[in-house]
């Protein structure tokens, strides 16, 4: 079990977990050796949602105003470009209809080529890059550099033609549950376990967990209960599905989630990350006309 406090300006810990921030010796005086750092950017995986501009989050229009690099896909319309700054480097790496004219693997290493270079990077999305964006691959990637990412959520096109269609996703009445699926799959994966995403958990987890479980979740599903998601308040506990009903409650709000997604394993190594940025550099140079280095 694993208790994380989001915010990075408060040492306190989540209620529970006995952590205490260190502190100096009175008196004592360290001082750090000079060392050489190299400057690297950041990564912004940000969706731009369904299509209206309107729909554009806030914090989504600041970003791409500071951005030096955004990769966009092909279906990023017109009026949020144009938010960008034209000093910027605009790429687009999109697909339609699965004709790639940029592969996953290109997009990877332009990320990590520009943001090693020490710029703000935005990978602009579609909807929302959790979903259905091959987010998980580009964090991977990320990780295993070492560069410093965010992601910043972004409408979704099902709760966008909900809201066009003027029809709850959810009724009390009739369907308590949502299913999200893609009629695209990767060649050769297997059919596994979905994500679970449960709202509105309540204090006793035991009875949800049961219900997974007999769904076919087994005991050592990895899952992660976020309370006052996005607020300076946020909070998360990771653990498993079976140790769930033993470990501490959040306050509500909160929200949880259950998948193999959300194990802690880095999927790209360092080296393969380098390697695949280096075999396809001929490519990035033709495709963007300069070097990235």
């Amino acid at each position: 079990m694993h208790w994380r406090r989001a915010s990075a300006h408060s040492s306190r810990a989540c209620a529970g977990t006995g952590t205490v921030a260190a502190s100096a010796r009175p008196g004592l005086s360290v001082r750090s050796p000079r060392v050489s750092v190299p400057i690297t950017g950041k990564v912004y995986l940000m969706g731009a949602g369904p299509g209206d501009p309107e729909l554009l989050t806030m914090k989504a229009a600041r970003v791409l105003r500071e951005a030096d690099v955004v990769l966009h896909d092909d279906l990023i319309s017109r009026e949020i470009l144009a938010l960008i700054p034209r000093t910027a480097t605009l790429v687009s790496v999109g697909k339609r209809c699965g004709a790639a004219r940029v592969t996953q693997e290109e997009i990877n290493a332009m990320m990590l080529a520009y943001a090693s270079s020490g710029r703000s990077v935005v990978r602009l999305k579609s909807g929302d890059p959790m979903l259905f964006g091959r987010a998980g691959e580009e964090i991977d990637a990320l990780r295993s550099r070492g560069i410093e990412f965010e992601v910043v959520p972004g409408i979704s096109a099902a709760f966008a033609a909900a809201a066009a269609l003027e029809t709850s996703l959810t009724d009390r009445r009739k369907a308590a549950r949502v299913i999200f699926s893609t009629g695209h799959r990767a060649h050769g994966a297997s059919e596994e376990q979905p994500t679970h995403v449960v709202y509105m958990p309540g204090s006793d987890y035991a009875p949800m967990v049961n219900r997974l479980l007999q769904e076919g979740f087994s005991a050592d599903t990895p899952c992660a209960v976020v309370s006052a998601v996005s607020l300076e308040s946020e909070c998360v506990l990771r653990t498993t599905l079976g140790a769930l009903p033993h470990s501490g409650q959040l306050p509500a709000p909160s929200i949880l989630l259950v998948g193999e997604v959300l194990r802690q394993e880095l999927l790209v190594e360092t080296q393969h990350a380098s390697s695949a940025r280096w075999s396809v550099g001929q490519r990035l140079t033709s495709l963007l006309g300069t070097s990235v280095s």
